[in-house]
C-alpha cells in the first residue's frame, strides 16, 4: 500500500523515519542505498540476505573502478598542445618549472601544475605618440607623448611606430606585469625624449631622422633588457617629426630661407665652375700668345741684326754698291705707302689708262692682308708694286 495511506507502511515515510517525525535523514542509509545501487551496476546486489557479504565486495570493487576512471580523467587533463612559433611555460604551484617548443605535451594536472602559452613569432605593433583610428585609418595626434624639447631649446612634435615580439616567454610571464603594449610605449617614450634631449631641432626634421630612429632603436633594446622584460623590437620607424602647430608658418618660412641659400650657393658653384676655367684657358691663351710674340721679336731682332752685320760685310768690300742698293731699297719703303704712281712713258707715246681708285683699294688691302703679296703669276708683289718697280727701274736708269 502507498506509504502516504494510514497503516500502508507500517506509519513510516519513504526514509525510515514514523509519520509526524521531522527529523533528517539517515546518512548512512543513503550511503548504502548509494552503493547498492552501483554495485547493482557492476553486478552486484543480486541473491538473497546470504550474499550479502558479496554484494559490498562488488560495490568496493565498482567505488574503486569508478575512482580510476575519475583519476584516468584528471590525469588526461594534464596534456596540452603547443602550436607551431609559441612556446609554452610549465608552472608548478605558479613557479616556474620549464619552456617547452611546440608539439604534445604533458604536465601533473591542476592544481598541481599549469602551463602559460606564448606567441613568439607574432610582431606586435605600437603606436607611439600617435593612434590610429581602426575604422578611418586616420592618425590621432597624442600631444602628450609627442611634444619633446630638443637641445637647442626647441619643441618638436615627433611619432614613432615600434614593432616588436616576445624573445623569452619566462621574462615576459614573471617579470612584465602591466601589458606589454604599456610597457613598451613607456621605454620608447623614455629613449625619444633621451635621444631627441641630445639633437638639434634641424638635425630630427632634416638629415638626421634615420639616425636618431636607429639610436632610439639601440637605447630601447637596452632599457628592456636591463629590466629582463623578454621583449626584442624588431623595427623604430619616425612617421612624423615637425615644429608644434603654433610655429609652423614660421618653420616653414625658416625651411625656405635655407632652400634657397643652398640653392643660391649651387647656383654660385656653378657659375664658378663655368668662369674659372674660362678664364685659366685665356689666361693660358694670353700667356701663349706673349711667348710668342717674345719669340717672334727675339728672332726678327737677331735676324735683323744677322742682316745688318751681313750688309756691313758687302759695304765694306763694295761701298757704293751697297750704298745704292741701301738707297734704293728706302725709296722702295718710302714709295709703298705712297698714293703716287710713276709710269715710265719714254720711247713711247700710247695713253695709259690708270684706274686709280681701284689700285689704291687694292693696295690698301695688300697692305691689311700679307698673305695677298703673291698674284696669280706668281710675282712677288701686286701689280701697283709691279708699276712701281718698273717707276724704280726709271728713276734708278734716270740717276746713272
Amino acid at each position: 500500500m502507498p506509504w502516504n495511506q494510514p497503516g500502508g507502511s507500517g506509519g513510516r515515510d519513504p526514509w525510515g523515519q514514523r509519520g509526524g517525525q521531522q527529523g533528517p535523514p539517515d546518512l548512512d542509509e543513503i550511503v548504502r542505498k548509494v552503493q547498492r545501487r552501483f554495485g547493482s551496476l557492476f553486478g552486484g546486489g543480486k541473491g538473497g540476505g546470504g550474499g550479502g557479504g558479496g554484494g559490498d565486495l562488488a560495490g568496493k570493487f565498482g567505488f574503486g573502478m569508478l575512482l580510476i576512471i575519475v583519476l584516468a580523467i584528471w590525469a588526461a587533463s594534464g596534456i596540452y598542445i603547443v602550436r607551431e612559433g609559441e612556446s609554452g611555460v610549465v608552472l608548478r604551484f605558479g613557479q616556474y618549472v620549464e619552456t617547452v617548443g611546440a608539439g604534445l605535451h604533458w604536465r601533473m594536472p591542476f592544481p598541481l601544475e599549469s602551463n602559460e602559452v606564448v606567441n613568439v613569432q607574432k610582431i606586435h605593433p605600437v603606436q607611439v605618440g600617435y593612434r590610429t583610428n581602426e575604422i578611418t585609418r586616420a592618425g590621432a595626434p597624442v600631444p602628450k607623448e609627442a611634444l619633446m624639447l630638443t637641445m637647442d631649446e626647441n619643441i618638436i612634435d615627433i611619432q614613432f611606430a615600434v614593432q616588436y615580439r616576445i624573445k623569452d616567454p619566462k621574462d615576459v610571464l614573471f617579470n612584465v606585469s602591466d601589458p606589454r603594449d604599456d610597457v613598451v610605449r613607456s621605454a620608447t617614450e623614455s629613449a625619444v625624449r633621451e635621444i631627441v634631449g641630445k639633437s638639434t631641432m634641424d638635425f630630427v626634421i632634416t638629415g638626421g631622422r634615420t639616425e636618431v630612429a636607429q639610436r632610439v632603436k639601440e637605447l630601447l633594446q637596452t632599457i628592456l633588457d636591463r629590466y629582463l622584460t623578454g621583449i626584442h623590437i624588431v623595427t623604430v620607424e619616425m612617421q612624423n617629426a615637425q615644429p608644434p602647430a603654433e610655429v609652423k608658418a614660421a618653420f616653414d618660412d625658416a625651411v625656405k630661407a635655407r632652400e634657397d641659400e643652398v640653392r643660391l650657393k649651387n647656383e654660385a658653384e656653378a657659375y664658378s665652375n663655368d668662369v674659372i676655367p674660362r678664364a685659366r684657358g685665356q689666361a693660358a691663351r694670353v700667356i701663349q700668345e706673349a711667348e710668342g710674340y717674345k719669340a717672334s721679336v727675339i728672332a726678327r731682332s737677331e735676324g735683323e741684326a744677322a742682316r745688318f752685320l751681313q750688309i756691313l760685310d758687302e759695304y765694306r768690300r763694295a761701298p757704293d754698291v751697297t750704298r745704292e742698293r741701301l738707297y734704293i731699297e728706302a725709296v722702295e719703303e718710302v714709295l709703298k705707302n705712297s698714293s703716287k704712281i710713276l709710269v715710265d712713258q719714254k720711247g713711247s707715246n700710247n695713253i695709259l689708262y690708270l684706274p686709280l681708285d681701284q689700285i689704291i683699294q687694292r693696295r690698301s688691302r695688300s697692305s691689311s692682308d700679307p698673305e695677298m703679296n703673291l698674284d696669280s703669276g706668281g710675282e712677288p708683289g701686286t701689280q701697283d708694286e709691279r708699276d712701281t718697280s718698273r717707276g724704280r727701274t726709271s728713276l734708278r736708269g734716270g740717276r746713272g
